[in-house]
């Protein structure tokens, strides 16, 4: 997993461009979503989700992604669930401190961030994950934002 990991922090400016394509088509389905009821899209949405994200990004679907502010590295996959940087304890090769064998994901995030056009997403401080909503599809809860209608 840590395979595709890196490459996506390593294709990081690809994947913000891709993105950039991508969630506009998905919030401009909130009509559709609405009309069948986003209860009724939320499984197979979620479902493929966790399928694309898991694969490049080892996604733990929290429902509250930041890998557009943390240069496609997930933070969930830091063993201490560390949302706003490292802890402290990198090693000098850069590995984590909890998991020696696996590099750290907020190094990997900050060597992201500059590979992305909006590289400065990095600075901004994220919110606690609320774990409620976890294994629920975070491109939904996106499209209802732009749409203004909110989360649910």
């Amino acid at each position: 997993m840590y395979t595709m990991r890196r490459w996506s922090v390593r294709n990081a400016r690809l994947l913000e461009w891709f993105y950039g394509i991508f969630e506009p088509v998905v919030a401009a389905l909130h009509p559709v979503y609405r009309r069948i009821g986003y209860a009724r899209v939320e499984a197979p949405v979620a479902a493929v989700e966790r399928v694309v994200k898991g694969l490049l990004f080892d996604c733990r679907m929290c429902r509250h992604c930041v890998l557009s502010q943390t240069g496609m590295s997930c933070p969930m996959n830091c063993p201490k669930q560390l949302r706003n940087g490292p802890c402290g304890g990198v090693r000098a090769n850069g590995n984590c401190e909890v998991v020696p064998d696996m590099p750290c994901v907020w190094v990997q995030a900050w060597e992201g961030s500059r590979r992305m056009h909006a590289g400065n997403g990095i600075a901004e401080v994220q919110p606690a994950v609320d774990f409620s909503a976890a294994g629920r599809s975070s491109w939904l809860r996106r499209a209802r934002e732009r749409a203004g209608a909110g989360d649910a």
